[in-house]
C-alpha cells in the first residue's frame, strides 16, 4: 500500500474518531468546546481544527451523518406496503439507536446552530411528512394538523424521550413508540398492540 493512501486512511480514521468522540462529549455537555473534544479524542486542538475549521463545521458534519442514517432507515421502511401506523412502529424501532446516539442535535437545534441543523434535516422531514400524509389519507392518523406539523410533533417526542433519563433502553424505545403513535392519533389499544408485536 502506498504511503499516500495509508496517510489518507489514517486521516479518515482520525476524522471519524473525532466525530464519534464529539457525539459523546456533546451528548454529555452540548456547550463543550473544541478543546474538550480534542482532549477526549486524544489529539491536539489543531488536529480537530484541521478537520473541522469551526464548531459549526463539526455540528454540520454530525448532522449530515445523522440525516444519512435516518433517511436510509425511512426510505427502507417506507417501501413496505404495511399500514402507515405499522410502518411508523418499524421506523421508530430501527431509528431508536440512531435517535439515542444523535439526541444532542435536538439540544443544538434549539441554539445558535438551529438554522443549519434545520436546513440539513429537510430530507428527513419530507419523508416523515409523506408517511404521516399516507396515514392521514387512509384515516389511520389524526387530521387535526397538516402532515408536516403532525410528523414533527410525533418525531419530536421520540427525541425528547431519547434525551430523557430512561435508563432502560428497551423501555425508552417502547415509551417513544407508543407516545409518538398517540400523538399521531392512533388509539391507545392499537398503539400498544402494534408495539407488542415488535421483537
Amino acid at each position: 500500500m502506498s504511503t499516500k493512501s495509508s496517510r489518507v486512511r489514517s486521516m479518515n480514521e482520525t476524522r471519524d474518531r473525532i466525530l464519534d468522540v464529539a457525539l459523546d462529549v456533546l451528548g454529555e455537555n452540548p456547550d463543550a468546546g473544541m478543546g474538550d473534544i480534542a482532549s477526549a479524542a486524544g489529539v491536539v486542538r489543531r488536529t480537530v481544527y484541521d478537520h473541522f475549521p469551526s464548531r459549526l463545521d463539526l455540528v454540520r458534519t454530525l448532522t449530515e451523518r445523522a440525516v444519512t442514517e435516518m433517511t436510509a432507515v425511512l426510505t427502507e421502511v417506507n417501501a413496505s406496503d404495511a399500514e402507515a401506523d405499522a410502518t411508523w412502529v418499524e421506523f421508530i424501532a430501527r431509528l431508536w439507536p440512531v435517535a439515542h446516539r444523535y439526541r444532542v442535535l435536538l439540544a443544538l437545534r434549539r441554539g445558535e446552530y438551529g438554522e443549519a441543523i434545520h436546513g440539513l434535516l429537510g430530507p428527513v422531514d419530507e419523508l416523515l411528512a409523506d408517511l404521516v400524509k399516507r396515514g392521514q389519507d387512509t384515516e389511520v392518523f389524526a387530521q387535526h394538523l397538516p402532515a408536516g406539523i403532525l410528523s414533527q410533533v410525533a418525531y419530536g417526542v421520540v427525541f425528547a424521550i431519547a434525551d430523557s433519563d430512561l435508563s432502560n433502553e428497551s423501555l425508552g424505545a417502547r415509551a417513544a413508540t407508543i407516545t409518538s403513535l398517540l400523538m399521531l392519533g392512533v388509539p391507545e389499544t392499537r398503539a400498544i398492540a402494534l408495539v407488542g408485536d415488535q421483537p
